[in-house]
């Protein structure tokens, strides 16, 4: 997989995928990880000479319209005040034909919302083509890791038009997704929560043979899931509240999940361990968070959305704490994991 270090950007207009998807209230972005997480791409490519940096992104779900709540306005603004550069545009998507004519003060530039243009989610070459065409791109970079699962024109049809090679971020989460499932260091530690186990159930099956261990904990264990592997470790006790519903595992299980975690060399997290939502049910994630954490001598990966949410937000109290990857992508991480092909990925220079 070719990325931004291999290639010559100097006096380019570089054309590159982001994923900006974060979220807003009142106008005003609240999570700005996935913003900083785009910050050292630019920086790499605008300190290896590159002409411009023309950001795309799409935020939430406008569903082809122009909806002023789904407008990147705000992500603009949080990036300027990253960013050393100290101006970024921001402009509309072309109309066809037309050109967006950037001043040559602005090094990096935000289009607005992929999404408002039904192209986008229609996989469109001819609106993928009419942007190129807009900003004059001569290379493009895909770093919009949480988005590379999905067939979208700035994802997949971009490949007809322009060498796309991977960004940092995408780079970084392909390496140590990578490490833990082709020649991961053992013992290996599988952990799921979550809700859903029809969405986790893949990933038990493949980690079957590839963990020594797995726990299964959060709603999937207290509605009563059932082991298939003598190596698999369900939950056993759990903390209720007053109406006797399973809120989070308890204190017996939450040992032997430690003790797992001490021995291991390689952890997968996926899926919190309780409704961490409200604090008095988010015990058993929170020690196993910063178990995880302080394990620095092992191979630690975070994945899924709350997860990694969770995780970021315990980060920002306890600093210390340091883990492998905290992946910013949810479906796109498990996808990976599971082995399937992600057109983003499959796009990406050889």
């Amino acid at each position: 997989m070719k990325t931004i270090r291999d290639i010559d950007v100097k006096n380019k207009i570089v054309l590159m995928r982001v994923d900006y998807n974060v979220p807003l209230k009142n106008g005003k972005v609240t999570d700005d990880l996935r913003i900083r997480a785009s910050v050292p791409t630019i920086e790499m490519l605008l300190e290896k000479g590159a002409k411009r940096v023309v950001l795309l992104s799409h935020l939430g779900r406008p569903e082809g319209k122009r909806n002023k709540e789904f407008s990147l306005a705000p992500v603009a603004k949080v990036l300027e005040k990253l960013l050393k550069v100290g101006l970024v545009g921001f402009y509309d998507l072309p109309k066809q034909g037309e050109q967006i004519k950037i001043p040559a003060s602005f090094k990096v530039a935000l289009l607005q919302n992929l999404r408002f243009d039904p192209g986008e989610e229609d996989n469109s070459a001819e609106f993928i083509k009419n942007i190129i065409d807009a900003v004059g791109a001569e290379v493009y970079v895909q770093d919009g890791f949480a988005v590379v699962h999905r067939a979208h024109a700035s994802i997949d049809a971009v490949k007809e038009y322009l060498p796309v090679y991977a960004g940092l971020l995408v780079e970084k989460e392909v390496k140590n997704l990578s490490k833990v499932i082709d020649k991961p260091e053992k013992p290996v530690l599988l952990i799921i929560g979550g809700a859903k186990v029809e969405d986790k159930q893949p990933l038990i099956e493949k980690f079957e043979k590839l963990a020594d261990s797995i726990v299964v904990g959060g709603k999937i264990a207290a509605d009563g899931y059932k082991a298939s592997s003598k190596k698999i470790y369900v939950a056993e006790d759990f903390d209720e509240n007053s109406e006797g519903a399973k809120l989070d595992i308890g204190p017996v299980s939450t040992a032997k999940i430690a003790s797992m975690v001490t021995d291991a060399k390689t952890i997968i997290w996926n899926g919190l361990l309780g409704y961490a939502e409200d604090p008095a049910y988010a015990t058993a994630s929170m020690i196993t968070a910063e178990m995880i954490g302080e394990h620095v001598s092992a191979e630690t990966v975070i994945c899924g959305g709350d997860t990694t949410g969770f995780v970021e937000n315990l980060m920002k109290e306890h600093p210390n704490l340091s883990y492998s990857l905290v992946s910013t992508g949810g479906g796109a991480a498990l996808e990976f994991l599971l082995g399937n092909k992600l057109p983003g990925i499959e796009a990406i220079q050889k």
